[in-house]
């Protein structure tokens, strides 16, 4: 039986893919120098929370078959170094989900933004048909009681494909060790530019990846996207039968609700947007080259309620309807905007984003903004100065970021409570508020906000 050790256990993919490998059978310890929710409570319930807080060079020992190294973790991480000088196999995150998937088909989901989503969508298919599969993705879906799932029998793994850094002793990106049987990319617009410092080192990334699609695979791509559709037409790995493009299927809103038209059926969809019918084709041409037919596709995507955070209904009254979304990016800001005011042409919209990456606090980036918010009747703009701090990073003021929104009327606040008083003070009737974030605009309680606006 596999003996596996976790340094840095208590984060948020590290923790699920304890729960993962405990679950498979394998004997599992962990360290951590930190441990919060839910990871705590969903380690203890599984009988894999560490005795003691802290970094034990001890529990690592020869017979271990495994170490795999969480992303926080330092290079002079005492257990590392310990693992190093008796020789052990350390892992990365990614290294690890390559080596339990090797023997199976993988499907890598990559793109600079929809990865959450894509891979959400061609799980929910793959559950609702009942078809077993590996995954690992990157936020806690509806239906699945863990970010990752290692199996021995599945011939499937689905992989969501960050770009980011796989450790902190593999500098590569995570989506180059996964070796992909289907790759599919949403698009490429820059980000991470703590790490990638060029729009130009930042697509080279993406080119690298679908070199390392297996012999005989496949990349399926947006071709709405004008940087991913020359790179995927340029690359030479591939036969061009081997590449298939995709864009915004035939679509229709009635009532607020989306309709998908196909060979004159028409499919009506819990969600919405541009993006997300692109996400849904995308979709579709990875399960088709499962096997799955695309009526048995679109009979399983109709009850797709969206993945965490993305595009997600906190609240809804007569004339009043609240989003939340994970959008920070310029990109992801610019459709998930658009999204919103095309499904509701006829209320306001006022949308609220949170800079919060290093990437979006970087002054340089910042200009790349320009324009993200023109679709919403009003825009909002949040910063903590702290959190700038925090990072590291050189200070912006509030006239950097009305000049890189480049809008006039942008209202920006660098204090959480002002947004939501701003916010409290407004008439709510006939209006749609989105708030968008990969933090959570320093704790607010998006349910309890909900419940007090008017």
């Amino acid at each position: 039986m596999s003996k596996i050790h976790l340094i840095a256990i208590g984060g948020s993919a590290m923790h699920n893919m304890a729960l993962a490998l405990h679950e498979k059978g394998y004997i599992v310890s962990g360290s951590d120098d930190e441990i919060n929710e839910p990871s705590r409570s969903r380690l203890q319930k599984a009988g894999l929370l560490p005795a003691h807080i802290g970094w034990f060079p001890e529990k690592i020992t020869s017979d271990l078959d495994a170490v795999i190294l969480g992303m926080h973790a330092r290079e002079d991480n005492p257990e590392l170094q310990k693992a190093k000088a008796l020789g052990l196999k350390v892992y990365s995150y990614p290294e690890y989900i390559y080596e339990a998937t090797k023997d199976k088909i993988r499907v890598v989901v990559g793109g600079s933004h929809g990865k959450t989503t894509i891979t959400a969508m061609i799980l929910h298919v793959l559950k609702t048909l009942d078809i077993e599969t590996d995954f690992m993705v990157g936020a806690q879906l509806e239906g699945f009681d863990t970010m990752v799932r290692l199996t021995r029998t599945a011939r499937f793994a689905v992989i969501e494909g960050d770009e980011y850094l796989a450790s902190p002793i593999d500098r590569r990106p995570k989506f180059h060790l996964y070796r992909p049987n289907i790759a599919i990319v949403s698009g490429i617009a820059w980000d991470h530019i703590n790490v990638f410092p060029t729009f130009e080192n930042y697509v080279e990334q993406f080119d690298r990846f679908i070199n390392l699609i297996e012999p005989g695979g496949h990349l399926i791509y947006c071709e709405q996207d004008a940087v991913l559709k020359k790179v995927a037409e340029n690359n030479q790995h591939l036969n061009n039968n081997h590449k298939h493009p995709y864009s915004i299927p035939e679509n229709e809103i009635k009532d607020g609700i989306t309709y998908l038209q196909d060979n004159g059926k028409q499919i009506p969809l819990l969600v919405f947007g541009d993006h997300n019918l692109m996400n849904i084709n995308g979709a579709l041409k990875v399960c088709l080259q499962l096997g799955i037919s695309k009526a048995d596709f679109y009979s399983a995507i109709t009850s797709f309620k969206g993945a965490a955070k993305r595009l997600e209904l906190v609240h809804k009254r007569e004339g009043f309807n609240f989003y939340k979304d994970f959008a920070h990016s310029p990109s992801k800001l610019k459709a998930t905007t658009q999204a919103v005011k095309k499904q509701f042409p006829n209320r306001e919209l006022i949308a609220c984003m949170e800079l919060h990456t290093f990437s979006s606090l970087n002054e340089t980036f910042l200009n790349e903004y320009q324009g993200a918010m023109d679709a919403a009747d009003e825009a909002i703009v949040y910063f903590n100065p702290h959190t700038i701090a925090h990072k590291k990073l050189k200070e912006i003021s509030i006239d950097q970021v009305l000049h890189a929104f480049h809008r006039n009327d942008l209202t920006v606040f660098t204090k959480s409570e002002e947004v939501t008083a701003y916010l409290k003070q407004k008439e709510w009737a006939g209006k749609v508020l989105l708030m968008m974030s990969s933090g959570n605009f320093d704790g607010v309680d998006f349910t309890k906000l909900a419940a007090e606006l008017h």
